[in-house]
């Protein structure tokens, strides 16, 4: 069974393919830097646990909340289910696949047998649009290969997955509701949101003060890393190429203030945008140097990441407070 008439959404990045794969079939059709706007997904963490191989350096808000809030922001009605039961899992799915629905899925992409780097990743999202009895059909992300299959053993695996970022077999839909939206309205509310949730961080971890915090912290990390190649070449792929966008999402985000000032002509997201711009590219110099590390294992890179962390930290907080005032 497959829905007939089904266009897939083409991303780089795992929940804005998804849900905007949901979104196209209700006739939505946004870029993908406006989804991500839209949802208020800029953010930064940084996250280290003790059952973590190496720390985790994010850089958008985290996992689910970007579809709550675009649907928010978009009028639209989410339909949230979670299941410990695998079977219940699979009829919640199935039944709205059968209804003609698309439905988003988070799991765990290690399962998925279409990934070629296997790591645990329990924060991934796909779009499902149809089965048979042996394979899922999804939409992942253009580097994952779009329209793709899998077989219905490995979804079962990768949803039911325990671990961090990971859901109960979490499945969504949505739906329109009898409420239009006003692209300029939202555009500013979700600047301004976002502005002020990344300027105002419940931890020193997180937003601004988390970038910060991270140009000392990749110090200790370097000086305690088991394995410094693994460690920071990984990282440095998962900033610029794991689905980000480029720049650990600042390129999403750039643009998103480019299309927003077009169509608002606002002063203070020009002057945002232009350092967007430059933010992007600093991002993008701190991945290729935590390259370096992992190839020379060299301090001298580290400290000079941390150099540019510290300036990241200034301009980002800037940036945010001109958009805070729009």
């Amino acid at each position: 069974m497959k829905i007939k008439n089904f266009k897939p959404f083409i991303g780089q990045h795992c929940e804005t393919t998804a849900t905007g794969t949901l979104l196209k079939q209700l006739g939505i059709e946004l870029s993908e830097p406006m989804l991500f706007g839209l949802a208020e997904g800029l953010g930064f963490i940084f996250w280290n646990m003790k059952i973590m191989k190496f720390p985790f350096i994010g850089g958008r808000i985290k996992p689910d909340v970007l579809t709550q809030n675009l649907a928010r922001n978009l009028n639209l009605k989410l339909e949230v289910k979670e299941t410990s039961s695998i079977k219940k899992a699979w009829e919640n799915v199935k039944t709205e696949l059968d209804n003609g629905n698309v439905v988003g899925i988070k799991l765990d992409s290690y399962y998925l047998e279409y990934f070629t780097n296997k790591i645990h990743f329990a924060g991934h999202y796909v779009a499902m649009c149809g089965y048979d009895d042996e394979f899922a059909y999804l939409v992942d992300t253009e580097q994952q290969g779009s329209q793709v299959k899998s077989s219905l053993k490995s979804l079962e695996l990768a949803r039911n997955e325990k671990g961090p970022m990971s859901s109960r077999n979490l499945s969504y839909t949505i739906q329109k509701i009898n409420k239009d939206f006003d692209i300029k309205k939202i555009i500013k509310v979700a600047i301004k949101n976002n502005a002020k949730d990344y300027l105002n961080p419940p931890i020193r971890n997180i937003g601004y003060k988390g970038v910060l915090k991270t140009s000392q912290e990749i110090k200790k990390w370097f000086k305690s890393s088991k394995d410094i190649e693994r460690d920071f070449k990984t990282t440095a792929m998962l900033m610029e190429k794991a689905g980000t966008g480029g720049a650990i999402f600042r390129n999403f985000y750039r643009d998103f203030l480019k299309e927003s000032y077009e169509i608002l002509e606002i002063e203070n997201i020009k002057k945002a945008h232009e350092m967007f711009i430059e933010i992007a590219d600093l991002w993008i110099k701190v991945s290729s140097l935590f390259e370096k590390v992992g190839e020379t294992k060299d301090v001298k890179y580290i400290n000079e990441a941390s150099e540019i962390l510290i300036g990241l930290s200034k301009k980002e907080k800037e940036a945010m407070e001109l958009l805070l005032k729009i």
